[in-house]
């Protein structure tokens, strides 16, 4: 075969392959845009974003779990074990301490009955999501808690690293 002897040029089967790779690539980038809705639109890396997902999840079920005024329920997201009360010995942050800091009438909590609740802004710190909620339609003092992971529970973040209400968010 010579380059003379070239096949002919077959246009209905370029204009489809273009649109295949069009195609493709548009698919692509709407199942990426569709995963950052879904994960809350998070300001991270895209391989992080699973983690943004799973954590404002088990934050929405613990507190819908308060707002109902579920606190064994609760306190199994907290701690990720359904079957908490088969060992309830088992973890370090006891239920009788959570029900001083989460019981609509505990010792340590300044919320009250909590009604209602509204991420505000989640982030990845370090190893864990830091999560900033507003509670009973406060616009200010943000419940920060972290989420885990790698073993998927709720904590307290520490007091030197806190959400704050204005310009650089961290601090």
């Amino acid at each position: 075969m010579t380059l003379l002897d070239a096949p002919k040029f077959d246009e209905v089967r370029a204009r489809r392959n273009k649109r295949l790779v069009f195609g493709g690539v548009g698919t692509v980038l709407v199942l990426i845009v569709a995963c950052w809705l879904v994960a809350g639109r998070p300001i991270d890396w895209p391989w992080h974003w699973n983690a943004h997902l799973l954590g404002r999840m088990a934050v929405n079920r613990f507190f819908v779990d308060l707002e109902k005024s579920d606190l064994q329920d609760a306190y199994g997201v907290w701690v990720h074990d359904k079957n908490w009360q088969q060992h309830p010995h088992a973890h370090f942050y006891t239920f009788e301490r959570f029900q001083q800091d989460w019981a609509p009438d505990g010792h340590q909590n300044d919320f009250g009955p909590i009604r209602s609740h509204r991420i505000a802004a989640s982030r990845l710190h370090g190893n864990v999501l830091m999560l900033g909620i507003f509670v009973n339609d406060r616009k200010s003092g943000a419940i920060n808690l972290d989420y885990d992971p790698s073993d998927r529970t709720l904590s307290f973040s520490p007091d030197n690293v806190q959400f704050f209400e204005g310009p650089g968010g961290i601090h």
